[in-house]
Order: structure tokens, then C-alpha cells, then sequence
């Protein structure tokens, strides 16, 4: 089960935020059903490239 805090990576890519498969972010929010996560991804910079609202079927822990 997914925790705030956890490092992901994509399962797939996203085109449309620039984001290959195997992109790490982290959890910043669980939704109450676990079935939605908010998860960030950070470029090395620190820059936040994308901030979205994702599936369990879209993630896997690193």
C-alpha cells in the first residue's frame, strides 16, 4: 500500500507533462479511499515539473 512520503516511479509515460516511464516522484497526499495519490515530480533543479493526481495501476514504489 502507497504512504505519503513514498518515492514512485511512473509505470507508464506522460507525454504530456514530459514525463518517460520510470520517472520518480514522491506522494504528497493519499486520497481517504487509497485509490488517488497527489505525487510531484522534481527536477534536479528543484523545479516542480508536474504535480498529478495519479492511480495505484500508474505507480510502483521504488
Amino acid at each position: 500500500m502507497f504512504e505519503e512520503l513514498d518515492i514512485v516511479t511512473l509505470a507508464h509515460e506522460i507525454a504530456e507533462h514530459g514525463l518517460p516511464k520510470g520517472s520518480r516522484g514522491a506522494i504528497v497526499h493519499c486520497y481517504m479511499d487509497k485509490q488517488a495519490f497527489e505525487v510531484e515530480f522534481v527536477a534536479e533543479s528543484g523545479e516542480t515539473l508536474a504535480l498529478l493526481t495519479l492511480e495505484e495501476a500508474d505507480i510502483q514504489l521504488v
